[in-house]
């Protein structure tokens, strides 16, 4: 694994446990806040999945990334409403059992696998796209540290645990990105699987968490992280 793809793994690992550091610290952090990165990171993701990871996933793959994308996108479904089915991005307020805890971190290690998957197939593609596609790893990876910390220390587990618990998301990210440069089958459908969950993450984690809100900051936030990647794109000149 070249030096960049290890600096962009060991930095999205990192955003998760930034985000378990925000719960298990006791920081003080506005839940208006969290609702806006939310909204802000559908739109970015959902931008990036549509625009540069499934249209160059089907000029390379064509029918078969089709297919990969979508059992990406069922795969990441299935984990986190068949194991994991109480898990959402925010922070846990009620208390929980071990056995729920447990199953949301399970459900989430495929869904962060692939999100080093991305990185990884992005910078494949390009320096620019690897980069857009980091960004968006790294802004839902914030909530998702905090909302799998919270989860834990919702069931009594305490910080040590919760803290774990982001770091082996971080981890599974890693290994995604060195596992692309080794495993045939990720370099060849790496970006397609990647395409799927984004996607999934963004139109179908994201947006349902912030959509039910009243106001106008998260609507504006949304459409924000879109034209947000669009000026990204613009600048790196993709």
């Amino acid at each position: 694994m070249t030096s960049d793809r290890l600096v962009y793994a060991v930095a999205a690992a990192s955003a998760n446990l930034i985000g378990a550091l925000a719960v298990t610290s006791r920081a003080r952090w506005s839940v208006r806040a969290l609702d806006g990165m939310l909204a802000f990171a559908a739109g970015f993701m959902i931008a990036v999945g549509l625009i540069d990871l499934l249209p160059e996933a089907l000029a390379r793959g064509g029918h078969t990334a089709a297919m990969v994308a979508l059992a990406g996108y069922l795969a990441v479904h299935l984990t986190q409403h068949v194991i994991g089915t109480h898990f959402h991005f925010g922070e846990e307020t009620h208390h929980v059992s071990e056995a729920v805890s447990v199953a949301a971190l399970v459900g989430l290690l495929l869904h962060t696998f692939v999100d080093g998957v991305a990185v990884a197939s992005g910078l494949e593609v390009g320096g620019a796209v690897g980069a857009l596609v980091f960004i968006a790893v790294i802004l839902h990876k914030l909530p998702e540290g905090l909302a799998i910390s919270s989860l834990f220390l919702a069931a009594g587990q305490g910080r040590r645990r919760a803290l774990l618990a982001a770091g082996a998301l971080g981890a599974a990210t890693i290994a995604g990105v060195v596992l692309t440069d080794h495993v045939a089958a990720l370099r060849d459908h790496g970006l397609a699987l990647a395409a799927g969950v984004t996607l999934y993450v963004g139109m179908s984690n994201l947006v349902p968490e912030f959509r039910a809100r009243g106001g106008w900051h998260l609507p504006l936030a949304f459409l924000g992280g879109t034209a947000t990647y669009f000026l990204a794109r613009t600048v790196a000149g993709v």
